[in-house]
């Protein structure tokens, strides 16, 4: 089945941050996302259809209903407002209706909401919650849209998906659906189409300004005022996509310093402020990093490589994780990368978010949570982040792989830190890796080979053209020796031969 569409009717303006909180569960939870995208008429592409007529339009394009109540019942057409008209089409139709309720102070609604709205909802049969805050309203919701997902389709999330999608509700702030006064078109429009590409699987040349607008409002990036008409961002959208963040946000940065030594002095040897859209601040960072260290050669076969001191994947994971997951309500704290003769360090602040703890992140028995969901979400659709956990266990990966010592995991001073170990003094420590060397025999494809093969390749590596007469005399083997070595060799595609008879000869698979 397709994704089921989900529309979402309200007050706009009255219920404007419940709207977003609906529509950022739906998009960043791990299970609803797979099966569920949400529709607020007012994120939807413009059409001929005015008002009335064209939200009837969106509510017969979907699939379930949501309604949220409060006090107001809103504008009047037609003897009914128009979240009334909704809820009248979607019974209409026969969708899943879902009611959800804010507060239990009935003296204060409309008369509308109370003697009409309200009173037909209870005639017609629907049970409705009652949500005080963001996070009832995003509990209640994900179960009952679970429920429908398991009832009509057979669909049920994993205990894995179900304890992230807890924690992830538990730990959220509120930070990233925060309405901020920052106009949308003074956004890194050429990084939102970036954004948008990844996610929708598009061209990027191909995202129209309104296709472009759609769909950072539906991804929780922008809001819209309804007074004015206007769209501006939200707290997730200016980390992400604002040219310099710290306008909005002063603290939305990265510090960065460059030492000579292992300790901290009065006199860095390098230091930058780095503001910019996160995802090309983080790259900034990396490139930080690289400049303030070493780059030892390397000699393999005949070819010259340049290591890195620090792997880039394990840096960026680091920088990434930092971004995502740091607490953006302490306002006068900025994430800190520090470098040392010996180390790295990232700091971002805040603890982890409960239940996770050092301790379980040190031993990696822990499940995922994140506090920042819409801004985890959609930073992973230029990094490699992902929100299952693995981030740490590719760090760890990736230390190994480089020759280096894990990673390490501590606090200090409100601060959570992660520690790059380098390698000193000793940087004969340091591997080169497989996808450093251009055409070099993997390690689990070299256990395939014998020596004398070892040797054929070492040769064809440095450009020779191999026959199976020059094997002969190379290795003194006989003809068929020879070429059951380039039959093998050829069936782990790492040559292929060239020329017929006395012509043939065999070269580097993919050498011109």
């Amino acid at each position: 089945m397709g994704k089921l569409r989900i529309f979402l009717s309200s007050v706009q303006k009255e219920l404007e941050n419940e709207r977003i909180a609906v529509a950022e569960i739906i998009t960043t939870d791990p299970f609803l996302s797979g099966h569920c995208t949400p529709v607020l008429y007012e994120y939807e592409p413009a059409s001929p259809d005015k008002g009335l007529s064209g939200c009837l339009k969106h509510v017969d394009s979907c699939d379930i209903y949501v309604i949220l109540i409060w006090n107001e019942y809103g504008y009047v057409q037609k003897g009914l407002s128009i979240t009334h008209h909704e809820y009248r089409r979607a019974k209409k139709n026969k969708l899943p209706i879902l009611v959800y309720i804010k507060g239990s102070n009935e003296a204060r609604r409309d008369i509308g909401i109370k003697k009409k709205l309200l009173k037909e909802i209870r005639h017609d049969g629907y049970k409705y919650k009652r949500f005080a805050n963001y996070k009832e309203l995003q509990t209640e919701l994900r179960a009952s849209l679970v429920k429908i997902l398991k009832e009509q389709h057979g669909i049920e999330p994993s205990s894995d998906e179900d304890e992230i999608a807890e924690q992830t509700i538990e730990a959220a702030s509120k930070f990233g659906s925060r309405q901020v006064q920052v106009p949308w078109n003074s956004l890194n429009l050429e990084l939102a189409k970036e954004l948008v590409a990844a996610a929708e699987n598009t061209s990027a040349d191909k995202l129209s300004d309104s296709n472009l607008k759609r769909s950072l409002l539906s991804r929780g990036l922008l809001w819209s005022d309804s007074d004015s008409g206007k769209e501006y961002a939200t707290g997730a959208g200016v980390v992400i996509l604002a040219n310099d963040p710290s306008i909005a946000f002063p603290h939305c940065r990265i510090l960065a310093d460059a030492f000579r030594g292992t300790e901290k002095t009065s006199r860095p040897i390098d230091q930058e402020d780095i503001r910019a859209p996160m995802p090309k601040a983080i790259e900034r960072a990396i490139e930080f990093v690289q400049r303030n260290t070493r780059h030892p050669m390397r000699v393999v076969g005949l070819n010259r490589v340049q290591l890195d001191e620090y792997p880039k994947e394990a840096l960026r994971e680091a920088l990434v994780n930092a971004v995502a997951h740091r607490r953006y309500d302490l306002e006068g704290q900025k994430i800190f990368l520090t470098v040392f003769f010996d180390r790295v360090i990232v700091a971002s602040p805040g603890l982890p978010p409960r239940p996770i703890t050092l301790a379980k992140i040190r031993s990696g028995k822990y499940r995922p949570c994140s506090r920042n969901p819409l801004i985890a979400h959609n930073l992973s659709f230029f990094h490699r982040i992902e929100e299952r956990g693995s981030g740490i266990g590719r760090m760890r990966d990736e230390m190994a792989d480089h020759g280096l010592d894990p990673p390490l995991f501590g606090s200090s001073s409100g601060f959570f830190e992660v520690v790059l170990p380098g390698s000193g003094d000793d940087l004969d420590h340091l591997r080169v890796r497989v996808d450093s060397v251009g055409q070099i025999v993997t390690p689990s494809v070299e256990a395939k080979l014998n020596q004398r093969q070892k040797q054929m390749m070492a040769l064809l590596v440095q450009d020779e053209r191999l026959t199976s007469r020059r094997c002969e005399q190379e290795f003194g083997v006989t003809r068929d020796t020879a070429n059951r070595d380039f039959k093998h060799l050829i069936s782990l595609g790492l040559v292929e031969p060239r020329g017929k008879g006395r012509s043939r000869h065999y070269i580097l698979k993919g050498s011109t």
